[in-house]
């Protein structure tokens, strides 16, 4: 049993209004509470109050619904990297997997390692395709009786997380090395790298809040290459989002030479009012760093 009892739109109104929020325009932020859950929206609150029940004197229901909408276009352009990320991991993975083992190379055991790992991942992949309404699936195994696509087909299908994995688990380093050069990585660098991206990715599509979290699940920042990277970095806030937003871009400049991405998101970031960048694990200087150069 819950110790919170129901409240009414008007309601939880009235209780944003008792704890010092100016309600200008009642009609909206009605819509608002309507529309985006009392509870969803109240996570904006923090950096408007000086203690867990009153809002800092001045502060708007506006104030919050600017916080709340930034993150919202922040999420939208971390997804968009993402999956750009995603799509070319992909076909580099059956690419690099395909020319030197074989349209099948996914299936070989002895390509993988630890055994029981490769097993439930091509479990978890017959599941996906199972699922699957993909036209080209049910042409491979009507045309020429594969249980399996192909590599190069097969990973169009299976998630990105499951992407992470297979490449986690490929045995040789070889393998990992062709596909992590081509973003300029290390192998565990790529492997920490997509292990990052699939969390952000399931953030975002999970509509979850993303400007000042503390991340459970943690990128290694590069040290060495790629070359120029490391100086745009902050070592010091691992757990926020400054270093995601760095190496998304780097990894989308690769991905998109000619992508806007990264001027689409300084010119985002530089809307931000009130809470300040530093609740995103931004240096004080990011603006002069070459990142953002």
């Amino acid at each position: 049993m819950t110790g919170k009892p129901f409240k009414t739109y008007s309601e939880q109104l009235q209780l944003l209004k008792n704890r010092g929020l100016e309600i200008n325009d009642e009609a909206f932020a009605l819509h608002i509470l309507k529309h985006h859950n009392y509870c969803r929206l109240s996570a904006y609150r923090f950096p408007f109050q000086d203690t867990p029940d009153s809002f800092r004197q001045g502060t708007r229901f506006d104030d919050l619904w600017d916080l709340y909408c930034f993150d919202r276009i922040l999420r939208h352009l971390v997804s968009e990297a993402c999956k750009a990320v995603e799509l070319s991991v992909r076909a580099r993975w059956a690419y690099v997997l395909s020319q030197s083992h074989g349209p099948q190379a996914y299936e070989n055991v002895s390509l993988f390692r630890p055994q029981n790992l490769h097993t439930k991942n091509l479990y978890t992949l017959d599941r996906e395709l199972s699922r699957s309404t993909e036209v080209f699936v049910s042409h491979y195994e009507n045309q020429y009786g594969m249980t399996r696509p192909p590599i190069w087909a097969v990973s169009e299908i299976m998630s990105f997380g499951l992407l992470s994995r297979f490449y986690n688990t490929i045995k040789h380093d070889k393998d990992k090395k062709a596909i992590a050069a081509t973003y300029d990585l290390s192998i565990g660098g790529l492997k920490s790298f997509l292990e990052h991206a699939v969390y952000l990715r399931n953030l975002c599509a999970h509509h979850s809040r993303l400007w000042n979290r503390r991340f459970t699940i943690t990128v290694a920042l590069p040290t060495k290459h790629p070359a120029g990277l490391k100086s745009s970095l902050h070592p010091a806030e691992d757990r926020r989002i400054y270093n995601s937003l760095v190496l998304l871009g780097f990894m989308l400049g690769v991905v998109e030479p000619q992508s806007d991405w990264r001027t689409r998101l300084r010119s985002h970031l530089e809307t931000l009012n009130g809470p300040s960048h530093s609740e995103m694990g931004f240096p004080h200087d990011w603006r002069t760093r070459d990142f953002w150069t």
